[in-house]
């Protein structure tokens, strides 16, 4: 088939970044616009095929870092101007300037260790919840794609966080979950930038309460578009890339895709049925997903967080679902938004609301966890107890 450069280019760095040698370490890739690559790769035929062309590549990488035991500090394709820098981190990969890296020398299999150095993207990730999921992750020692409608939120997120590492740790990108197409630039964003990643949080999601004999088909509709349509056009070019990346390994490498569900997606919500609704499409969406891309080494999973009772989702003054249950008489009896809220945290066993960083450590666990795909994993204080 034909391959243009820019196609060339963008499907390049998340292959590149899958050769690893022990499928646990994978180098940051980042296009560099011009440059001498250390290590030149031969170019695809015109009539170029997927598994030849990356056995052709792996060959040369492999003779290349165990006839000087390292990692080339940047890669090109014959022919191109363009060459892609490799490093531990995005710095250092933008730099091209050198990698120290020994190939022989696995990945670390500690707990502590899991998350350093994964490439992480969480959508809807500039505020609210997802901010707080942006910032344990970063925390863990990765690096975070910031995605979100609202770019200036997510660009200055993520120049907060970078001004406090002192590096590169996050990076702002626009995203409507509802588009194919704005999905799947910043996919190619992401290819170029870093060469793919590691773990995609599809966390953007809306919620409208209301009775089903009331509610409007626009607003059920709005719902389902971006908690539940959503998540299968992020996991759509996601999976895409998380493929290539196992293909470059040659079928060793293991990424995740986590959803954030919601404890209404192990129990029905009433009066709110779109969210509800939602929600449990969304775990029957992981498990099918699961099943389908075990073959790519990449797993599935759905995290199911109750109560997030401090965010803006339920404490907005105006659209919070604290007044929204108020407005809509959702809890008997109350008079006031404290009332509903101790009518909710009072249905928890351990008598609180759920904290991002609950739902943070659940992520760690499932991007741990090689042993578990396709699985709703409760974080509801013991409010639901799976059999």
């Amino acid at each position: 088939m034909d391959i243009s450069t820019a196609s060339l280019k963008l499907w390049v760095p998340p292959t590149i970044r899958g050769m690893t040698f022990d499928g646990e370490t994978a180098l940051v890739v980042s296009t560099v616009e011009e440059g001498k690559p250390e290590l030149v790769l031969p170019v695809p035929d015109v009539d170029w095929d997927l598994k030849e062309t990356v056995d052709a590549w792996s060959y040369t990488y492999q003779v290349f870092c165990s006839e000087r035991n390292r990692y080339p500090n940047s890669i090109g394709i014959a022919g191109e101007s363009w060459l892609l820098g490799l490093g531990v981190d995005l710095d250092e990969a933008k730099q091209a300037s050198g990698v120290a890296k020994d190939p022989t020398v696995a990945g670390s299999s500690r707990r502590a260790d899991i998350m350093k150095r994964k490439i992480s993207l969480v959508t809807g990730g500039a505020q609210g919840f997802g901010e707080g999921i942006v910032k344990g992750l970063v925390d863990e020692g990765g690096f975070v794609y910031i995605a979100d409608m609202n770019i200036a939120g997510a660009r200055s997120l993520a120049q907060a966080l970078n001004d406090g590492a002192g590096k590169t740790v996050a990076k702002g990108l626009y995203v409507n979950v509802t588009d194919e197409d704005s999905v799947a630039q910043m996919m190619d964003e992401v290819a170029s930038c870093t060469g793919s990643l590691d773990l995609f949080v599809s966390n953007a999601g809306v919620l409208k309460a209301g009775s089903v004999k009331e509610m409007g088909l626009k607003d059920f509709q709005f719902v389902t578009s971006v908690d539940y349509t959503g998540f299968f056009i992020c996991t759509k070019f996601a999976a895409r890339q998380l493929a290539l990346q196992n293909v470059g390994s040659g079928g060793k490498y293991l990424t995740d895709i986590v959803a954030i569900s919601s404890k209404s997606g192990l129990e029905g919500s009433n009066k709110n049925g779109a969210y509800a609704g939602a929600k449990f499409g969304t775990i029957g969406l992981t498990q099918s997903f699961a099943l389908e891309l075990v073959s790519d080494n990449i797993k599935v999973n759905a995290v199911c967080p109750g109560n997030f009772l401090d965010g803006p989702l339920w404490s907005d003054p105006d659209r919070g679902l604290f007044v929204q249950y108020l407005q809509t008489g959702k809890v008997p009896g109350a008079k006031t938004l404290e009332d509903v809220r101790r009518f909710y945290e009072s249905k928890v066993p351990l008598d609180r609301g759920c904290r991002t960083e609950d739902v943070v450590r659940a992520i760690c666990y499932i991007v741990e966890q090689k042993y578990e795909t396709g699985q709703a994993v409760p974080v509801t204080g013991g409010q639901v107890m799976l059999n």
